[in-house]
């Protein structure tokens, strides 16, 4: 007998075997256990999510001799039959080969005949939208109004080329992607089933070369085991899909996070000796620079593999949100201009060596600048004339930021206040996940040794009880003794850090918008051109606020 590749093996032949796509299953179950039928369904999504796989169920649940069930029994002739491909009233049509009006025209003058075998005559149309219009003409009226033993049962991959007089007709089932930890769920039964060895780390980048698609996952999976002999292991996958071993990038990371150039360039060395496509080793960096960010944003959003969980874990708690942000940006800008570098290792280097020299001084690990640059207060502006168009004016200076001053240790005769609180927040050594809960903190009172605060309730979500230790570390750093920290999620007292800088943003605002109304020039260019200021377009220059 020969070889059945995986996607067709295991092809689901129940609603309860799909992967994912729960809303739509749950609409029709319901709709089968209740006998509310429709005489059209429309199934919309990217390749490889289950359209026809569904529809093929549908019809199954619609003829089975046992009746009309969400459960179709499997083994009566035409549930057997249907899985075979070879029922003769479930007429399978590709769209894409069948598009002339004569095909379609064909198709409808057999819709009045009843089915031959089953209860209903079922018409399966895949990629549906390649119609032509005239095809779409002609079937409407039938659409509409088919015969009580007639079901339509489209799939597309693009419905925005559908004519809306087809959308109205039927009922429309959006199915999702899938997400690579469903994928790498099923593809481990899948491989148990069949007996092959696995290795976890090589499912998770099946799953995310698949793209969300199910039937590519399998297709790639079935390569793999090929490539691998017999076994899906993580080295032989990477070879297979010339993918970048993300370990390689680990230590770029660190050294982004320990501030060390020298450490940055051994690793872009130690890179260079696997020969790799330097495009390819930013766009890792800038994956785990994303995963970075959704670990400080909403930790429970990602879902890894437990050592990779524990390590982004750990960058994300090591890095402020804002340098994420920084690295992200300026890696989006170097692959852009990496084809113009004289060679693309230096092009890499100089990536990796622009987020040192634009890291903000006074983040963990930063350095302190042996010159300080005084910046021209620059205000970035659109002036609209009233009919005439639109004049923008851009600055001409580069804007040059404020370096943030390290934190300093406090001095004789400082303490620590609920006032002085949102000022100190700036100085403590703090980082990441924890300085965004300090910065939503209020200093509601202070016993002895013991600092209780009070976090926005907004933020509690982010809130787990390591962060009062961490914050009392920092203090205890800064106010040269050991102390104890007690959050609360609660409404503050008092203004937070995060709402005074807030305040202090939007007076920068306001103080911007009054100067730039009032300067002799700007009258002048409004009068000449019967003009007219869009406020939202005035930008201060951004400084650091303390």
């Amino acid at each position: 007998m020969s070889y059945q590749v995986l996607a067709r093996k295991w092809r689901p032949q129940h609603f309860r075997d799909m992967a994912g796509q729960a809303h739509v299953l749950q609409a029709l179950v319901n709709a089968l256990d209740s006998n509310r039928l429709h005489h059209a369904y429309l199934f919309t999504g990217t390749r490889g999510v289950g359209k026809t796989t569904i529809a093929r169920i549908l019809a199954k649940c619609l003829n089975c001799e046992t009746g009309i069930s969400s459960q179709p029994c499997g083994q009566c002739t035409a549930c057997r039959e249907i899985a075979e491909g070879r029922f003769v009233d479930l007429i399978e049509i590709d769209a894409a080969s069948r598009t002339k009006v004569e095909d379609t025209r064909e198709i409808l003058d057999n819709v009045q005949y009843l089915p031959a075998r089953g209860r209903f005559k079922v018409y399966l149309i895949d990629e549906v939208h390649m119609l032509s219009t005239s095809s779409f003409n002609a079937l409407l009226k039938t659409l509409e109004e088919p015969p009580a033993h007639v079901k339509f049962l489209l799939a597309t991959t693009d419905p925005h080329k559908l004519p809306v007089t087809v959308l109205s007709r039927c009922l429309q089932f959006n199915l999702k992607n899938l997400p690579p930890e469903k994928i790498v769920e099923y593809l481990k039964a899948i491989l148990d089933k069949e007996m092959i060895p696995f290795e976890d780390p090589a499912l998770w980048l099946l799953a995310r070369a698949a793209d969300g698609s199910m039937r590519d996952a399998l297709s790639l999976t079935d390569q793999a085991i090929a490539f691998g002999g017999e076994s899906v292991a993580e080295a032989a996958v990477r070879d297979m899909l010339g993918t970048m071993d993300r370990r390689l990038i680990h230590p770029l990371l660190d050294a982004l996070v320990a501030n060390d150039a020298a450490a940055m360039l051994a690793g872009v060395a130690q890179l260079a000796e696997q020969n790799p496509d330097y495009s390819g080793a930013l766009d890792e960096l800038l994956s785990q620079l994303h995963r970075i960010a959704i670990v400080q944003a909403v930790p429970a959003v990602l879902e890894q593999s437990p050592d990779e969980r524990e390590r982004l874990q750990h960058l994300a708690a090591s890095m402020t949100a804002e340098d994420v942000q920084l690295y992200y940006q300026i890696g989006l800008n170097s692959q852009r201009d990496l084809e113009y570098a004289p060679d693309m290792r230096s092009g890499f280097e100089m990536a990796l060596l622009r987020m040192l020299a634009f890291r903000p001084h006074g983040a963990p690990g930063g350095e302190k600048k042996k010159t300080e640059l005084k910046p021209a207060a620059v205000t970035t502006v659109s002036v609209q004339p009233a009919d005439k168009g639109a004049i923008n004016r851009a600055p001409t200076v580069p804007s040059i930021p404020t370096p943030i001053p390290a934190p300093a240790p406090a001095t004789t005769g400082e303490t620590l206040s609920a006032a002085g609180w949102p000022a100190l927040w700036q100085r403590l050594p703090l980082a990441g996940v924890i300085r965004n809960t300090a910065a939503h903190c209020c200093l509601e009172r202070v016993d002895g040794d013991s600092y209780h605060f009070t976090l926005d309730h907004e933020q509690a979500g982010l809130f787990d009880e390591s962060h009062s230790k961490r914050l009392a570390d920092a203090l205890g750093q800064f106010l040269g003794k050991p102390c104890q920290v007690f959050i609360t999620p609660g409404t503050p007292s008092m203004p937070t850090p995060q709402q005074v800088q807030q305040q202090k943003r939007a007076q920068q605002q306001q103080d911007a918008e009054a100067s730039f109304r009032n300067d002799p020039n700007v009258i002048a260019l409004l009068h000449q051109f019967d003009g007219e200021i869009i406020a939202d377009s005035i930008t201060p220059f951004q400084k650091s606020i303390h």
